[in-house]
């Protein structure tokens, strides 16, 4: 590792550290898997404490650019692949829990982003395998009255179709904003006294879209996608529900 650390300014220590460390792994000066020096080194090369080099690789750590496979070996630089999208998550949440995005924002823009994916597989040539996206249809239909695993295969249904698009930017922020709103969605589905009507028009509208995708329709792909979400949510009951679910 050859980078200079950059002159200190009026910020905490650690978060300048931090913040060099992490424009030397996003430059690729320091390589997805390879080992981050230690801290005696760290110490030696910004001219700070111990504690202020332990708090900057915390930082490291919080943010997903530091892992360790074990409590004894050596921090790693993480490899593109295994980054989480749990941060954009958390900050999707929490400002959604703290009034500062509105419910609706969300779901305007997880309809926009699953009618997007939807229309791109669409349209792709050769299709792609919807293996995947069947099996959550079809556990979809297997659910019965159970709204807590209909909920989890339609998140599902809808975030195998964006990735057999191929795009992994389309994935993630989908991942992540779906993901918020996910809570909020299972509240309404929860409130109905029987939801056995209201799982069967759904369940149906997903037929659809998976039919829609396989005939190359991209727009209906697309139009069926997104509606059938904003249908849902101005339909179904308004019980108030927030929070963070993983699909």
């Amino acid at each position: 590792m050859t980078f200079a650390p950059q002159p200190l300014e009026r910020r905490p220590v650690y978060v300048q550290v931090a913040e060099a460390l992490r424009e030397a792994i996003l430059s690729g000066e320091m390589a997805p898997g390879s080992v981050l020096p230690p801290e005696r080194e760290l110490c030696q090369r910004f001219g700070v404490s111990r504690t202020t080099v332990r708090e900057a690789l915390r930082a490291l750590q919080t943010r997903g650019l530091a892992v360790a496979s074990g409590p004894t070996l050596p921090l790693r630089v993480v490899a593109p692949d295994a980054l989480s999208t749990e941060p954009m998550r958390d900050t999707l949440v929490h400002l959604l829990r703290l009034g500062r995005v509105p419910l609706d924002d969300l779901i305007g823009l997880c309809a926009t982003l699953e009618g997007a994916g939807a229309e791109q597989v669409a349209s792709s040539d050769p299709l792609p395998d919807l293996t995947a996206a069947r099996e959550q249809l079809a556990a979809m239909r297997a659910a019965g009255d159970d709204v807590e695993a209909f909920e989890r295969a339609d998140v599902r249904f809808h975030l195998e179709l964006v990735r057999a698009s191929g795009s992994e930017a389309l994935t993630i922020v989908m991942l992540a904003v779906r993901d918020a709103v996910s809570r909020a969605l299972l509240a309404r589905l929860t409130a109905l006294e029987d939801p056995r009507p209201t799982l069967a028009q759904l369940t149906a509208e997903h037929e659809a879209i998976l039919q829609a995708v396989v005939d190359r329709d991209g727009e209906a792909a697309r139009r069926h996608s997104a509606e059938h979400l904003r249908r849902f949510y101005d339909d179904a009951p308004k019980t108030v529900a927030s929070g963070r679910r993983s699909p």
